[in-house]
């Protein structure tokens, strides 16, 4: 056993690294492919102008906007609501096993795939809510998407804070509310802002929920309300790569990078508030 462990210690590590770096070469490839292809179509006209069965005259301007109304509302929803039943669960609720089935099955939710969530969303919010495809329902369908991410992020956060921080306030006099609202949730805030940029990071990357429940791929105006029906870049860039023009797979590449630049940019802050937390943790 032991010269079998050894082995399994001399021959995996080695084989991980080199499967880690061809799937960064590959992806270095793939992403410089798309740069390449897409970033001389990018200019003004191509991000204020509206779709188009031309190629050279379609734009993004109805799915960026769209994409930034969803991920606006989805965060004004599963925010706080993510938020809130992390506290509860983590600093309120007993430990019994109803709230440990509930705290493991909330773990499970977040490896559910996407399309499962837009059926429920489609269910839900468009038909028994009459919301329709709207901007409303794309955003409820997205929470219930993210809403597992953010509080098991929350969770961790607030788990991570020392116990030491919460009986100081407690000899001081501060009340349960006073010491996770005044002293527990500052010092787990990194955590949690980390969690919920990368939650919403994956929100902004869905198509399936969307298409799930009626998201269009031409949409001629752009949303003014949250009752208006949408469209946004990943199901504008499935759209033009299933056209037969060339022209149109150009205008795909030029939107993914548009969608990779805005997730990066989250991933980005989230890396550098994880880095801030963890220096201010330890």
């Amino acid at each position: 056993m032991n010269k079998l462990t050894k082995i399994k210690e001399s021959i995996f590590p080695p084989f991980a690294l080199m499967c880690s770096f061809i799937g960064i070469i590959l992806l270095l490839i793939f992403i410089g492919s798309i740069f390449i292809d897409g970033i001389s179509r990018i200019d003004i006209d191509f991000l204020s102008n509206l779709p188009s069965r031309y190629a050279d005259k379609a734009g993004i301007l109805t799915s960026w906007t769209g994409t930034i109304w969803i991920m606006i509302f989805t965060a004004l929803i599963s925010i706080p609501v993510g938020i809130g039943a992390a506290i509860y669960m983590e600093e309120y609720s007993a430990k019994n096993r109803f709230n440990t089935f509930l705290e493991i099955n909330i773990s499970n939710l977040a490896g559910v795939p996407s399309i499962i969530y837009g059926l429920l969303g489609l269910e839900i919010f468009v038909r028994l809510s009459q919301l329709g495809n709207s901007v409303l329902a794309g955003s409820l369908t997205l929470s219930l998407l993210i809403l597992p991410i953010i509080i098991v992020a929350t969770r961790e956060a607030i788990k991570a804070v020392p116990n030491s921080i919460r009986l100081a306030s407690y000899a001081l006099g501060s009340s349960k509310w006073d010491t996770v609202s005044n002293h527990v949730l500052p010092a787990a805030s990194g955590g949690i802002l980390t969690g919920i940029i990368l939650a919403i990071s994956r929100a902004i990357g869905e198509t399936a929920p969307l298409i799930a429940i009626g998201a269009l791929a031409y949409v001629p105006f752009v949303p003014s309300s949250p009752m208006d029906e949408f469209s946004v870049l990943p199901i504008q860039i499935f759209n033009w790569t299933t056209r037969p023009q060339a022209e149109f797979l150009t205008n795909a590449a030029a939107a993914i990078l548009i969608l990779l630049a805005i997730t990066f940019t989250l991933t980005g802050i989230a890396v550098y508030y994880r880095n801030k937390w963890q220096q201010k943790i330890g």
